[in-house]
């Protein structure tokens, strides 16, 4: 088992409000924006700003102790990813609400005086994220996202709309009392979709997934773990971010659905990766697409069907909406046909 040294920040909040969670894995280059824009806000509120270090290569550990000795510090021996860092960072919070934030994200300075003044507002409580910019362009990103059928991500940019299906681990702001309720992220997702499933919990218990119009987040997308964005007029992946995204997004799905809806839709989901991994290795004539990301994930749902459909068993017994109320958040076109104009994916 991994061991975790523990650095007590050396002035500590008394009682903060809010503990911003920092998860970190050879971020040097980019913490110094992340942890001075939670310094830089606006309200005087009181933070804990607490890191986990995921075994960084970079001295990220000894220059977050050097430069931030008010930030609460978490040192893991290996590599656990990011569900693990996140759930360790929430056990050891005192904050009233928790923000999750990566370290290659910045805070415009009014983000957390406005996400606590719609917590405030909001009852029953639920979740919260800002709208998210790209770090060099400025450009929306997205004011959280919908979900297509295949639960593949549909970022919204409507200004209207607040509701959502679910809202980037990047930014994702929530009473403390209500992530323990939802019992934070699986531990075994490792990273992707992890923000996805935990929203899908709330939605299916009543519970307001909103995104904020106001203020906003910037983010380096993809930095802190690769791909998954658009650079000159291509989408950029690694082989490790999609097998990770094919093999937890349906899990999500497995387990979230509503009603025996679920069992057609798995069926065709797997049918479609089946067919779009073959596909693929062909047209790229590269079978490392089919061994490294298709093949394990199909072999990994299929593998645990049985444990997925005892967690489905346990959620479902708490669902407290209805299927529509459930499905307004979800768009019907698939999401990776609209990918299609930007060609075949470059995957490193």
């Amino acid at each position: 088992m991994a061991l975790v040294q523990h650095f007590p920040a050396l002035t500590p909040v008394p009682d903060p409000v809010c503990s911003i969670c920092i998860a970190n894995y050879n971020g040097v280059e980019v913490l110094v924006d992340c942890i001075d824009s939670v310094l830089a806000q606006e309200g005087a509120i009181p933070v804990e700003i607490i890191v986990h270090d995921d075994a960084s290569t970079d001295g990220s550990m000894e220059w977050i102790r050097q430069r931030y000795p008010k930030v609460e510090l978490l040192a893991a021996d290996e590599n656990v990813g990011f569900c693990v860092a996140n759930n360790r960072m929430v056990a050891q919070a005192r904050g009233e609400f928790i923000l999750l934030l990566n370290n290659d994200a910045a805070l415009y300075p009014d983000a957390l005086q406005t996400l606590l003044a719609a917590a405030r507002d909001q009852a029953p409580p639920g979740v919260f994220t800002l709208p998210q910019y790209d770090w060099q362009s400025g450009e929306l990103v997205d004011r959280g996202c919908l979900l297509d059928p295949f639960y593949n991500p549909v970022p919204n940019l409507d200004p209207a709309r607040y509701d959502v299906a679910y809202v980037i681990g990047a930014c994702m702001f929530l009473p403390r009392a209500l992530w323990n309720d939802l019992g934070g992220f699986p531990d075994w997702f490792g990273s992707i979709a992890e923000d996805m499933y935990i929203c899908c919990l709330a939605r299916l218990r009543g519970l307001p997934v909103t995104v904020i119009q106001t203020s906003g987040y910037r983010h380096r997308q993809g930095k802190s773990f690769g791909g998954n964005r658009v650079d000159a007029g291509k989408l950029n992946t690694t082989y490790r971010r999609r097998y990770f995204s094919e093999r937890n997004k349906t899990a999500v799905m497995v387990v979230c659905t509503p009603t025996w809806l679920v069992w057609p839709f798995l069926a065709m989901h797997l049918m479609v990766l089946v067919a779009e991994g073959a596909l693929l290795s062909l047209l790229k004539r590269d079978r490392r697409l089919w061994r490294k990301i298709y093949g394990p994930a199909l072999a990994h749902v299929l593998r645990e069907l049985g444990s997925l459909r005892a967690r489905r068993r346990e959620v479902q017994r708490m669902r407290r909406t209805s299927l529509p109320a459930y499905l307004c958040t979800f768009t019907v076109a698939p999401r990776k046909l609209a990918l299609l104009r930007y060609g075949l994916p470059n995957v490193r």
